[in-house]
């Protein structure tokens, strides 16, 4: 393990009010946002969409890593150019989806344990001799009536601190996310509840595997109402929920925190981002790791025409931009829209 290696790789992906692109969706859900919207659900709709993506002129200035999805680390664009090299010339760092997703877990009705520990350490070799230099594991925590059980929190909190090892054992960062969803009927203070035993469970198993903080980076849920909970709390409470949770949960020594957004509209993202750094200094950089919140609404310009690209990218640059902003607490609402 290459302990200064990591950290140096951590420091940078959080680094001058940047953040990272999600772009890991797997094949299915891509094709499902295709289907709604006319695309052709192909390896080539996906190759061309993600190649909109990736060239992005300036992206570099906002993005400082792109989370890939195995297709898309092996994807090129028309000319032949790799979309490894496009995004390491624009100054943004590889990152690799290594989860194969979260199924039933045996004896926990409604709950998910993500799979994907047998053959990792031979899949990150491959992946690090491609050129990725940090990777990602989400586990997904629902809150339901009698749920998540202990079982469930316990289960992913493991199977996140062993890929973390993996990962740090070949010189890829990894990102850590537990995700408590949003759906449900929840209040804030049962979400915030539920957050907090996740992160406290899981530091405890990273901390167990030895995983070095310093080369590692969290990426949490937002502290929120659930989305049909009848009391939806404030820009100000949701901030001081969140940053509260982590202050009690997260070691100081972790190099970053990059929230998800968790199925938020993009406005929503950004101003709770916004929120949360402008009224908190905190020991940690916090900042974005957003997929939808960032390229939905190109998705929506773009429709599978090579017409549409140009505004497409303007519309994933304008998003990427008001995230920058949010890092620094000057995201305003006035900077709503697409940007075209």
């Amino acid at each position: 393990m290459n302990v200064q290696k990591l950290i140096e790789t951590a420091k940078i992906l959080v680094a001058d009010y940047k953040g990272l692109l999600a772009m890991d969706e797997s094949n299915p859900t891509c094709n499902k946002r295709f289907a709604k919207l006319g695309i052709p659900q192909t390896e080539e709709a996906r190759r061309a969409y993600r190649e909109l993506i990736v060239t992005t002129p300036s992206l570099g200035n906002y993005i400082s890593g792109a989370i890939l999805y195995d297709e898309t680390i092996r994807q090129q664009k028309q000319d032949g150019t790799s979309f490894i090299k496009i995004l390491s010339d624009a100054g943004i760092i590889t990152g690799i989806k290594l989860d194969i997703g979260a199924k039933d877990m045996a004896g926990h009705p409604e709950e998910k344990i993500t799979e994907g520990l047998d053959g990792l350490r031979d899949r990150l070799k491959e992946y690090v001799q491609m050129g990725a230099r940090f990777a990602k594991w989400r586990a997904v925590i629902t809150i339901g009536d009698r749920i998540p059980s202990r079982g469930c929190i316990e289960a992913n909190a493991q199977a996140l601190a062993r890929y973390a090892a993996l990962c740090q054992e070949v010189g890829l960062v990894p990102i850590v996310e537990p995700e408590v969803l949003m759906d449900g009927e929840h209040t804030i203070e049962r979400c915030y509840q539920v957050t907090e035993e996740a992160l406290h469970t899981v530091f405890n198993h990273l901390y167990t595997q030895q995983v070095m903080l310093e080369g590692m980076i969290l990426k949490p849920n937002m502290v929120l109402s659930g989305l049909t909970c009848s009391e939806q709390a404030s820009l100000d409470e949701v901030a001081n929920a969140t940053v509260n949770c982590l202050l009690r949960n997260v070691p100081a020594a972790v190099s970053g925190i990059a929230f998800l957004s968790g199925g938020q509209s993009s406005e929503l993202a950004s101003a709770r981002l916004n929120a949360i750094n402008l009224r908190f200094k905190s020991p940690w950089a916090l900042t974005f790791s957003f997929g939808r919140a960032i390229h939905q609404p190109a998705l929506e310009i773009w429709q599978g025409k090579e017409a549409n690209v140009s505004k497409a990218q303007q519309a994933l640059l304008h998003r990427a931009k008001c995230n920058w902003a949010a890092r620094q607490g000057e995201y305003k609402a006035a900077m709503a829209g697409t940007g075209v």
